[in-house]
């Protein structure tokens, strides 16, 4: 898969379920809309992304990463919450950006090869 492509899957899924877990929440806070901001982002720099911009790579590949590891907090909240949804939608967010990750880690070694 071409990094750009996980990319944009990525920050849908960000957007998505980032945006679902806001409004359903009972007292929404707006910390919540941090991945839905960072998928924003990260589709907005795609297009430069596409054609090679190295800045704009090193961007996403930084924002992928500090949303993988902002998410353990709220893992931990909704395990402690018996949120079995939201742990759903947490899961897959951060398995969404992990992958992602990992596309991007190889196309940089592939780089690095050639």
């Amino acid at each position: 898969m071409k990094p750009y492509v996980a990319n944009i899957i990525n920050a849908i899924i960000l957007i998505v379920l980032g945006g679902w877990g806001y409004f359903a929440s009972e007292a929404p806070s707006l910390t919540a809309l941090i991945p839905v901001c960072i998928g924003i982002v990260l589709i907005a720099i795609t297009p430069g992304f596409r054609v090679g911009n190295k800045i704009l790579v090193h961007i996403a590949v930084t924002l992928t990463l500090l949303v993988l590891i902002g998410l353990l907090k709220p893992l931990l909240g909704v395990i402690g919450r018996s949120d079995y949804l939201g742990l759903a939608r947490v899961i897959i967010m951060m398995i969404s950006s992990l992958l992602t990750f990992l596309i991007f880690l190889k196309s940089f070694i592939d780089a690095r090869i050639k």
